[in-house]
């Protein structure tokens, strides 16, 4: 089957099958759900793990040959030898899920040859599905999106990310910041870039794979871009899954994010 129909297919599925885990989460949200802590006191709730096992098994089930990898499932080096990798944050921002913000999502990507192919961020709180498959464009609610419609030449750096790092581009870029609210999901503030809500979204070392491997193609079949300071792209589904600082923004001001970018992480550091 050539890859582009494969790409076709297997976002049919992840359309369906996010939609259903959307719904599963919402049963949850607002409703005081149980909450573990993980190591480095990150929070996992129950709804994470009803949606962790159920994409997973419906997943798997429809594409036994691929991979899996999940922010809720141990992994094994069975990923490794996959053509094709399911990557899935079951609740992408289970911060704000459990404080009842809407800004959260249900990431799935398929990863191929170190790249996502298919990638679906679906947002049940805000009635928002936002996909992308390889070569074919970003569509928000069905509905084709490029960052080049809203995005500005110049002006006020419109910015996401941790606090202290909007803090820090603020004093380094003259033009004048426009801060966001916090967005508990970094897949859904890489989105924004996408939509053409930001100029510049930010994040720290420590992002792994499932929390921007779906986000990643949305921004580049956006017209946009996700890279690392040194403004190469991210790969995935390697043994380490861990990634350094990060930098999403329109590619028509590349060079001038990624300075802003490199001066806010490294005053941190």
């Amino acid at each position: 089957m050539p890859d582009a129909n494969h790409n076709h297919q297997d976002m049919d599925l992840l359309l369906q099958l996010a939609s259903e885990a959307g719904a599963i989460a919402m049963n949850w949200f607002g409703k005081d759900p149980e909450v573990w802590m993980k190591e480095g006191q990150s929070p996992v709730s129950e709804a994470d793990f009803a949606v962790d096992n159920f994409l997973k098994e419906k997943l798997l089930e429809a594409r036994p040959d691929y991979g899996w990898l999940s922010e809720e499932t141990e992994d094994t080096d069975l990923r490794l030898e996959a053509r094709r990798t399911f990557v899935v944050d079951p609740i992408d921002g289970t911060r704000g899920f459990i404080q009842g913000l809407k800004q959260w999502c249900v990431s799935i990507a398929v990863v191929e040859n170190g790249r996502p192919v298919a990638g679906i961020l679906e947002c049940p709180a805000l009635g928002q599905t936002i996909s992308a498959i390889k070569g074919k464009g970003t569509t928000l609610n069905g509905a084709a999106i490029t960052t080049q419609q809203t995005s500005r030449d110049s002006g006020a750096v419109r910015v996401t990310g941790p606090r202290n790092l909007q803090n820090s581009v603020a004093l380094d870029h003259h033009g004048g910041v426009e801060k966001t609210p916090f967005v508990p999901s970094l897949a859904y503030r890489l989105a924004m870039v996408a939509m053409g809500e930001v100029d510049l979204a930010l994040a720290r070392a420590s992002a792994k794979d499932w929390d921007l491997a779906a986000a990643d193609l949305i921004v580049h079949e956006a017209g946009a871009m996700l890279s690392n300071l040194e403004g190469n792209p991210l790969v995935y589904n390697c043994r380490d899954v861990r990634h350094g600082a990060l930098v999403g923004c329109a590619v028509p001001r590349r060079n001038e994010m990624l300075d802003l970018a490199r001066l806010a992480i490294n005053k941190q550091d």
